[in-house]
């Protein structure tokens, strides 16, 4: 991700929050055209009214951003607050106060310490730098993960990038910019033209959001044009203001979609998709309807393909618009498969159930009335949104890595659906007892799925109830910010937190993989050594060259050679995505034979073809049973392996149980 030219990013701990970082700054070198969208709640935090009427404007250089206190509602002293914060920014930056804009983000009604971000600004400007996760980490409250975005484009032959932070995760609805974000580009463009084009990219993305239907006091959006690429400025709506706006929309677009997925208690992002009226306005407002629609909501947590509430919706929100149209003349597809049109349909409702499990779900409403079309997106509505927010301090943990996560943990379900686990889960308990598992936790997991240490929550699991983990991960950096290196080192930390008895193994350690790519050897007997004593391995997929120099290796490939290393009967793949899908079709069962047949007709390729493959080898080898499963939704190892339907692939090498 390469920044913006001019900008550089910071975020530290100033002690607003108890541990985590707090404060960020995004600061350019040159002042920048600004634009700035905020909130319609009358409520407005201080920062926000400071901020709205100076936007737009030139001459910005900075913004900073504090977590863990709103500052809104704190009356004289909030906006002293902000006076004081952006003066002392202005002379740490050594720019004018009238280049300095703030904003805020938490607890509503406390008194912001303006004194501790005052002490801490020397630290947060010696830490400016390129890299924009430190900031985008220091502005999380929440949320569960950071959310960037970037794009680039050319404009008059030069090349133009865009590189926004964002967070949010509730007190999300439409009619307001975002809950904050920040957004760099190094395009020359006039402040009127920032501002439009921002607020056209907000209408159809931030506008079109809702997590829970209730508007923050401190919703805040900035644009910051820098100009140091050197692009032919871009004065008026012609083609380069079309293509630069195109690009803003795309990348709001991807923050939307992110802060819908993470929304507080969510387990999958909803899409909502309405078409066939008279406006993209009213269609928007109609997807919007859908998508902050407690009964839609629910229906879809409970993987309810009821399409009836989805029509109840529209023609509610039609109602009180004065719309004419008519619902009973709609075709509904939820995630492509159509359940309504214009009348009752037959359709395999356990199948659309089973694809309702997946993180993301589309819903398609055409109406067949007009040419306007529009999305919304937003998330389902689970219990654990409840839980979050009626108890807020008893939902959250500290990450290793200094993030805030959710607590997932089972304690916090009901009786009733502890009980059902339990008792579906006794068969798989006692015939799993005392196996060995491989479980491969891919990158792409690591960076869209739980925080680890839910994913070390299950696997301590599987140990307590007899099922032995081996665990490989991929070499991606983790989605939070953790680099390699500290996704392994957490993971080994998380692991042997109860009795020490987890350790970190890179191919050099032992000497256990010698080679490289897909070509390498196990060191059997050290590997074997470590899982009789009773570790657990944490093995990071690097192995030994011939020049004695470390190298990775395939990590898909090195599960499986781990599997057969240690004898394990099991291999499961965490993966972003549901499971081994053929023709668009998840396919929940495989025998190896058919899996073979796969992999010579084409049907899969890609990543998951070199998946199949080292699947493959460990079936050919000895073990009896691989699972490919979704790694994004908490707690998916254990609704797979000790539950009767699963939620992914399972491949079998055949006549296996």
């Amino acid at each position: 991700m390469i920044p913006p030219l001019g900008f550089s990013f910071s975020g530290v701990h100033a002690g607003i929050k108890s541990y985590r970082p707090d404060l960020a700054l995004v600061f350019s070198e040159a002042p920048c055209a600004a634009a700035g969208c905020f909130t319609r709640n009358l409520a407005r935090a201080a920062a926000v009214q400071d901020a709205a009427v100076r936007l737009p404007a030139s001459g910005i250089r900075a913004v900073v951003v504090n977590s863990g206190n709103a500052n809104a509602l704190t009356g004289a002293a909030g906006h002293e607050a902000v006076r004081r914060i952006v003066a002392a920014t202005a002379q740490t930056l050594r720019v004018p106060a009238s280049a300095v804009l703030t904003a805020s983000t938490g607890v509503i009604g406390v008194p912001l310490p303006t004194a501790k971000i005052e002490a801490a600004l020397p630290a947060l400007a010696r830490g400016l730098g390129p890299d924009p996760l430190p900031a985008a980490r220091a502005i999380l409250t929440t949320d569960t993960r950071v959310k960037t975005s970037s794009a680039e484009l050319r404009i008059g032959g030069k090349t133009v990038r865009l590189l926004a932070i964002a967070k949010g995760a509730g007190m999300i609805a439409p009619s307001l910019a975002t809950t904050i974000a920040v957004i760099c580009t190094d395009a020359a463009i006039a402040p009127p033209l920032l501002q439009k084009a921002l607020s056209r990219a907000m209408e159809s993305t931030f506008h079109a959001l809702t997590v829970d239907g209730d508007m923050s006091t401190n919703d805040s959006v900035f644009a910051l044009a820098s100009g140091l690429a050197r692009n032919p400025p871009i004065v008026d709506e012609g083609e380069d203001f079309e293509s630069f706006a195109e690009a803003l929309r795309v990348v709001c677009r991807d923050l939307v979609r992110q802060i819908a997925r993470d929304g507080e208690g969510a387990t999958k992002l909803v899409e909502f998709r309405v078409a066939g009226v008279e406006s993209d306005a009213l269609a928007r407002e109609l997807a919007r309807a859908c998508a902050g629609s407690p009964l839609v909501k629910a229906a879809l947590f409970g993987c309810d393909p009821n399409w009836g509430r989805i029509l109840a919706s529209i023609g509610a929100r039609a109602a009180s618009l004065g719309a004419r149209l008519d619902p009973a003349a709609a075709e509904v597809r939820i995630q492509g498969e159509v359940v309504y049109r214009q009348g009752l349909v037959e359709f395999d409702r356990e199948a659309v159930r089973a694809r309702l499990r997946e993180p993301e779900v589309k819903v398609e409403v055409e109406l067949g009335s007009g040419a306007g079309s529009a999305e919304a997106w937003g998330c389902d509505l689970s219990y654990d949104y409840v839980r979050i927010n009626a108890d807020l301090a008893a939902s959250l943990t500290q990450t290793p890595s200094g993030g805030i996560a959710r607590i997932e943990k089972l304690e916090r379900h009901t009786a009733g659906f502890k009980v059902s686990l339990l008792l579906q889960a006794l068969g798989y308990i006692r015939r799993f007892a005392g196996m060995r598992c491989v479980v491969y936790v891919g990158g792409a997991a690591i960076r869209h799925g739980p925080p680890l240490s839910v994913v070390a929550e299950d696997l301590l699991l599987l140990r307590s109830v007899g099922l032995f983990p081996i665990v490989v991960h991929g070499i991606a950096d983790g989605g939070r910010g953790e680099s390699f290196l500290e996704v392994h080192r957490s993971l080994v930390d998380l692991l042997g937190r109860e009795d020490g008895k987890a350790i970190g193994i890179f191919g050099e350690d032992g000497a256990l993989f010698r080679g490289a790519g897909e070509d390498f050897t196990v060191n059997r007997d050290f590997l074997t050594l470590l899982v009789e004593r009773g570790y657990i391995p944490v093995v990071a997929p690097v192995g030994i060259g011939e020049d004695g120099t470390g190298r990775a290796l395939d990590p898909d490939r090195v599960a499986a050679e781990v599997a057969l290393a240690v004898g394990a009967p099991k291999l499961v793949f965490l993966s972003d995505v549901p499971g081994i899908r053929v023709g668009g079709e998840l396919r929940s069962e495989l025998e190896a034979a058919d899996a073979d047949e796969l992999l010579r007709s084409g049907a899969v390729e890609g990543g998951m073809a070199k998946k199949l493959r080292a699947i493959l080898r460990a079936l050919k080898g000895g073990v009896r049973q691989a699972h490919v499963i979704d790694g994004r939704p908490p707690h998916g190892i254990i609704a797979e392996l000790f539950t009767d339907k699963g939620i992914g692939t399972l491949v079998k090498a055949g006549g296996g149980t």
